[in-house]
């Protein structure tokens, strides 16, 4: 018998005062059952970090061909890709290929270390490719605001961004490895 997603209710206050942005949104996420929970946490922080109403969860892990989060225009065009990890360069052409914008949220210290390491001068020359590295001690702390039905409030400013819920509040400082300034 095949084991079930574990659904999670997040509703999510973002003030994102650098982009003007500030939304007040409901998600459902449903976690695969390979999935952990920080990566769960990962991937409603990076909604939140890029918060639009137009940037949508997709099927995720269940779908090799399409990234965690995507925005699309109303022509079907991808205007964003949003995958987590360290995919292979393939993918990563790919998704530069298909998208005006992709970004990759890695994770993993040790991992994304080596890396970036094998895979800096590859990827330097794509435009529209951005790389940040979200640290472990973040992972963990975002965890610790996981509950089932959630209520998290989300300001991003500068550089930081501050996570809290009822149960406690984490600083995240991503690190970016390929920025387009």
């Amino acid at each position: 018998m095949a084991l079930k997603a574990t659904i999670y209710k997040a509703h999510i206050n973002v003030a994102d005062l650098n982009r003007h942005v500030y939304l007040d949104v409901g998600h459902t996420l449903a976690q695969h059952p390979s999935e952990t929970e920080q990566r769960l946490m990962l991937r409603l922080l990076t909604w939140g970090l890029n918060a639009s109403e137009d940037l949508v969860f997709t099927k995720g892990l269940s779908e090799v061909d399409e990234p965690e989060l995507w925005h699309k225009n109303y022509s079907d065009e991808i205007e964003m890709w949003v995958d987590l990890g360290l995919p292979d360069e393939k993918r990563i052409r790919k998704a530069c290929n298909k998208a005006k914008q992709v970004l990759i949220v890695a994770y993993g210290d040790n991992a994304t270390a080596q890396w970036w390491q094998q895979h800096q001068q590859k990827l330097a020359p794509y435009a529209n490719l951005q790389i940040v590295q979200i640290h472990d001690e973040s992972l963990v702390e975002m965890e610790g605001l996981l509950e089932r039905s959630m209520q998290l409030q989300l300001t991003i400013e500068g550089e930081q961004a501050w996570l809290s819920s009822d149960k406690g509040s984490c600083t995240i400082t991503p690190q970016w490895l390929k920025r387009n300034d």
